[in-house]
């Protein structure tokens, strides 16, 4: 059970999406306002994701405070507890996070620092957001489920996600309609199961919270990335849409209108195969788009690349595939294939991470 701890600031308004996220993860959710909090939010926001509490409930697995107040900074940093949240602030067997709610000259006061300070020294987990503000409902989530461990646990894993471009002139290029967006769920849902992920994206512009993030354009600069990323890490899942041709050549500059164009492709490199063959203890999945089914292209790629599972998809279908909030894939491996019908995208990447975690023998925590 995660006990959120909500402070009476304008971060507040955050707090019911937290609970959210955190209970669409599998989590049970209870929620202490505190004195004033319900002035920003009142317990009918937290609706059906958590349960607003008096006194914080037994089998504590962590303490979230999001946002934190000054008050509450300095309540934890100099072990002042308070009526019914004295024993989550005290606690000392189960990891606290803070993501204080703090403008810039309030976060600059000496003081402030000071109890920051000491918060880190005692083992306090301080999510700052990206502007040292209120951290993101999602950043908070993604740190906190990391932080607690999951089956994913020790494990690094490499995710591409996307879709390459390939220049033609200085303005013109080739690519695909990728959005990346289901690479960007298994990055996350990974994160969320404990691994460590590192995320190496094509072209897209939102970065995804509590992963380490490597923008990227070309086949080339991706197959770079990838390949100098893997060498430390258990796992690469290929979900970027990466080009299959290049021009032969770039213009430096811009082709006019009236000079006509023709351009000649070349194929570009394979860079699972390429991965494979420097990293052949590395598990790795594989992706097929294809129009129609999708089975015997995953099978091919499977043999051919000498991938250990190949996610494949039938991109004909309307409302699923690029740019679509949903899939429906088949997940292909040596034992067999298994239809996963139409769902979320974040649903998806829970099944691939299921099925990743039972070819690699890793236990799974319900």
């Amino acid at each position: 059970m995660i006990l959120l701890v909500v402070g009476a600031a304008p971060g507040a308004l955050a707090a019911p999406e937290v609970a959210r996220e955190l209970s669409e993860a599998g989590c049970h959710v209870e929620v202490i306002l505190d004195t004033e909090t319900r002035r920003f939010v009142g317990p009918a926001a937290f609706a059906g994701n958590a349960q607003v509490v008096e006194r914080p409930g037994e089998d504590l697995e962590a303490v979230v405070f999001a946002p934190a107040t000054t008050a509450t900074l300095a309540r934890l940093a100099h072990n002042l507890g308070e009526e019914s949240a004295a024993e989550a602030y005290s606690a000392r067997d189960r990891p606290v996070f803070i993501a204080p709610d703090l403008d810039a000259a309030t976060a600059a006061h000496p003081a402030v620092e000071e109890n920051l300070r000491l918060l880190g020294e005692d083992g306090y987990r301080i999510l700052a957001g990206s502007e040292r503000g209120l951290a993101s409902a999602s950043e908070v989530v993604a740190e906190v489920l990391g932080g607690l461990g999951g089956p994913l646990s020790g494990l690094r894993i490499v995710v591409t996600a996307g879709g390459t471009r390939e220049p033609i002139d200085s303005v013109r290029f080739v690519g695909n309609r990728s959005s990346g967006k289901m690479g960007v769920a298994i990055a996350r849902e990974a994160r969320r199961r404990g691994a460590k992920v590192s995320l190496v994206v094509a072209n897209i512009e939102v970065v995804e919270p509590g992963v380490e993030w490597f923008a990227v354009e070309t086949v080339d600069e991706m197959r770079r990335g990838v390949i100098s990323l893997v060498e430390d890490a258990d796992v690469l899942v290929m979900a970027a849409a990466v080009s299959d041709f290049k021009p032969a050549s770039l213009v430096e500059n811009k082709i006019r209108r009236g000079a006509g164009l023709t351009v000649e492709f070349v194929a570009t490199d394979d860079i699972l195969k390429d991965v494979r063959g420097r990293n052949p203890g590395l598990f790795m999945v594989g992706f097929a788009a294809t129009h129609g089914d999708p089975v015997p292209d995953a099978r091919e790629k499977l043999a051919r690349k000498g991938v250990n599972l190949v996610v494949g998809n039938d991109i004909s279908k309307k409302g699923i595939g690029f740019g679509a909030e949903e899939n429906e894939v088949f997940i292909v491996g040596d034992g067999g294939e298994r239809f996963f019908p139409r769902a979320s995208k974040q649903e998806i990447a829970r099944a691939i991470l299921d099925a990743l975690a039972t070819e690699m023998n890793v236990e799974r925590q319900d």
